[in-house]
This record gives C-alpha cells, sequence and structure tokens, in this order.
C-alpha cells in the first residue's frame, strides 16, 4: 500500500518536510482557497503538485473537490456548478492526478461534539457522543419535531446535560457541530444551518440518492476520458443527523451506487472509521466484496457504544478489525498486480490521530491532524503492513 498522509496546504502547521520525514511517499491535498463550486485552474494544480514534487513526494489523492449543495438538491446554480466540476475533473487528469475523492453528505461534513476527548492516558480523541448532539438538536438549535428522532434514554440524558451546560459550553457544543471541521466543506450560523437542514429534509434519502446517481451520470464520463477516478468518501457518521438523509453509510449504499454507474471511474474510498461506526458494517467483508472499485482507504479505529456514540481510538485497538481489513487489502491489491492492472498500491492514509506530547495545548493544530498523533498511527499500520507481507512471502 502506498503510505500517504492529509496536507492543507502550506498554511498546515504539519510542513511537507515533516510528512517526508514521517515516512510517507504520498500527499492527500486539495486546493482548500478556491471556494466550492468554482473550476480548478490548470495553473493552480500545477503549482501545487510542483510544491510537493519538490519535496520527492507525489499528488498522490485529491481530497476533495467539494461537491456544491446545489448540486446536491439540484437547485440554484447546479447545472453551472457541474460544468465546473467538469473542468476541475480534465484538468487533475491533464496534470496526472488521477484519483480524486469527494463526499455527498448534506449540509454538515464530518461531525463530531468534543474535539479534546481525554482518554486515560492523558491524549485526547475526537468523539461523537449521542446525548450531547440530541441535547444541541433539541434544546439549544431547537428544529422542528428533532426529539422524534432519538430514543426516550437518549432525550433523558441530553436533558441533564443541557441544564447542567453553561452558556459557554454551548456554544462550544455548536461550534464543534457546526462550525466546520478541517478537510469540510464551509461552516454554518445556527439560522444558516436551520434554513439547509429544511431544504434536504424536504429531498429525503430518495431523492438525495437520484440526485447523487444523477451527478455520477455526468461526471463519470468527464472522469473516464481524463484518466481520473472518483471515490466516494462515506457519510461520517453513518447516520443520520438533524433529520438529514443519508445516502453513503451501509455496504448496500455502496453496492446500489456501484452498479447504478457501474463505470471503472465511478469507485469508493473506504474509511474504516466512518463505514466502522456502524456496527452492522463487516469491513473486511466489504474490502473483499468491492476490493476492485476501491481506490483509497482512510484507517481510522473507533470505539463504539450501544446508542450510536463512538470515539477515535488508537489505530489498532478498536472495535474494526484492522488487520483483517489491510490483509483484504493486500490480497487485492497481489490481484491487481497479476492481472497488470493500473494503481497496484492502493493509497492509504493514517486518519486523524490522537492529541499527544508537546501538541496538546498548541494553537493551530487542526482537530484530528496532529502530527505526532498520525506518525504513531502511520507506525503502527506500516507494522502491521510489513508483518503481514513477510508472512505471504514465508508462505509462497
Amino acid at each position: 500500500m502506498q503510505e500517504t498522509w492529509r496536507w492543507f496546504g502550506p498554511n498546515d502547521p504539519v510542513s511537507l518536510t515533516h510528512i517526508r520525514q514521517a515516512g510517507a511517499t504520498g500527499v492527500v491535498t486539495s486546493l482548500h482557497h478556491i471556494p466550492t463550486g468554482d473550476a480548478w485552474p490548470l495553473k493552480e494544480i500545477l503549482e501545487r503538485k510542483a510544491l510537493i514534487e519538490e519535496q520527492g513526494m507525489t499528488w498522490s489523492v485529491v481530497e476533495s473537490v467539494p461537491v456544491h449543495n446545489d448540486i446536491k438538491t439540484r437547485t440554484g446554480q447546479w447545472q453551472t456548478h457541474i460544468e465546473h466540476y467538469k473542468t476541475s475533473l480534465r484538468n487533475l487528469g491533464e496534470a496526472g492526478i488521477t484519483t480524486v475523492c469527494y463526499n455527498f453528505m448534506p449540509v454538515v461534513d464530518w461531525t463530531r461534539t468534543n474535539l479534546s476527548y481525554v482518554l486515560p492516558n492523558e491524549s485526547q480523541a475526537l468523539r461523537f457522543e449521542m446525548s450531547d448532539f440530541a441535547a444541541y438538536d433539541v434544546h439549544i438549535l431547537q428544529r422542528k419535531n428533532a426529539a422524534d428522532d432519538y430514543d426516550p434514554e437518549v432525550l433523558a440524558r441530553a436533558e441533564q446535560r443541557v441544564a447542567a451546560m453553561s452558556e459557554e459550553e454551548k456554544l462550544l457544543l455548536e461550534k464543534n457541530i457546526i462550525a466546520g471541521l478541517p478537510g469540510g466543506d464551509g461552516s454554518y450560523d445556527r439560522a444558516g444551518i436551520m434554513a439547509a437542514i429544511e431544504e434536504f429534509i424536504e429531498l429525503g434519502n430518495e431523492g438525495m440518492r437520484a440526485n447523487l446517481f444523477a451527478f455520477l451520470n455526468e461526471v463519470v464520463p468527464v472522469a473516464e476520458a481524463a484518466g481520473v477516478r472518483l471515490c466516494i468518501h462515506p457519510d461520517d457518521p453513518p447516520f443520520s443527523l438533524f433529520g438529514l438523509p443519508r445516502v453513503v453509510s451501509t455496504a448496500d449504499d455502496a453496492r446500489a451506487l456501484l452498479e447504478a454507474v457501474p463505470s471503472e471511474a465511478n469507485g469508493l474510498t473506504l474509511c474504516a472509521g466512518s463505514y466502522g461506526a456502524r456496527c452492522d458494517n463487516d469491513l473486511v467483508k466489504m474490502a473483499e466484496e468491492f476490493g476492485s472499485r476501491i481506490y483509497f482507504v482512510h484507517l481510522r479505529n473507533v470505539k463504539r457504544e450501544d446508542d450510536g456514540s463512538f470515539y477515535e481510538a488508537d489505530h489498532l485497538d478498536g472495535d474494526n478489525d484492522m488487520v483483517g481489513l489491510i490483509d483484504q487489502l493486500l490480497v487485492e491489491e497481489a490481484r491487481r498486480k497479476a492481472q497488470g492492472l493500473p494503481q497496484m498500491d492502493i493509497p492509504m492514509r493514517p486518519d486523524h490521530g490522537h492529541l499527544m506530547a508537546d501538541e496538546i495545548g498548541q494553537q493551530g493544530v487542526n482537530p484530528g491532524y496532529s502530527y505526532a498523533g498520525r506518525m504513531k498511527g502511520l507506525a503502527e499500520l506500516r507494522g502491521v503492513i510489513h508483518a503481514l507481507e513477510v508472512v505471504r512471502r514465508r508462505a509462497s
């Protein structure tokens, strides 16, 4: 597998030199300064690519070319935005960057309620706490009929939580949920998110799915012609928030998407932490079934709780079978190699990492994207890959 690293561009406190020192050979990045919906100019793509190559690495994956909300709802300027998306894909293909991750999540991108959940060893993790989310949705945002979406036990805990919160704690919770996290697409204030939620709730799951398939039917032929492969990131968390539709949360969702647009240019990002936040997603079986269409992998682990809450665990110490998943991905790589197929090495990155050591309390560290935490995760994953490859060599 190709070891890659998420980089947020020249303003990222983790530099390209740091990434090279961690041992990664590929960089996962985006042109974050270009507004969502605008086309990516070839000149800007080539400038970013040159920065990476000057450090002896490759721009392995674009994460992401964000999809404008107008495309997801097929309202407003959606046709213009789709044409801009096609232009971006053509320009990326011309620049030789051939793997593009994207997502189709409505309103909120990846979401957590606590960005500094303290673990027993005093490092800090990201956490999604269902009762805190319900406290915000029902009591702070006061979304209409929000209480209907939660179990009575969760609602009882949410009421207790909000009663115990100071105004400062309520504002922090709101900021964590709706102000936007690294790599996410934009942020909202309270009035803005209410309006956006209502529009997507009216669309519903089937409308959202239809719009995703319509988008793919328009852009996949362009990607195909440009030599680009798209790989959709799953919903994070992989269940409804704010009553919003979710259409990339389960193996059934992935299967329907690949069947709807069967082109090889239409593929998946297998995010272990996102899919794995549901106990009914078997990651090893998903890697086996969808292996030929998995073009990018996020390796992250979670500890799940019965009410849907979870926190991001050590990469090898959560509820997901990380060793089994990596083993199955190596099987897929061996298949590609035996058949002489392109992209034999699947790009993977250590997704998120605990805040630890001297980075605790530092200003400017992106939540989930600490240097030390990800370097620790990468080292652990590298060890698993190496051990599995040695076992294979000895068995052959």
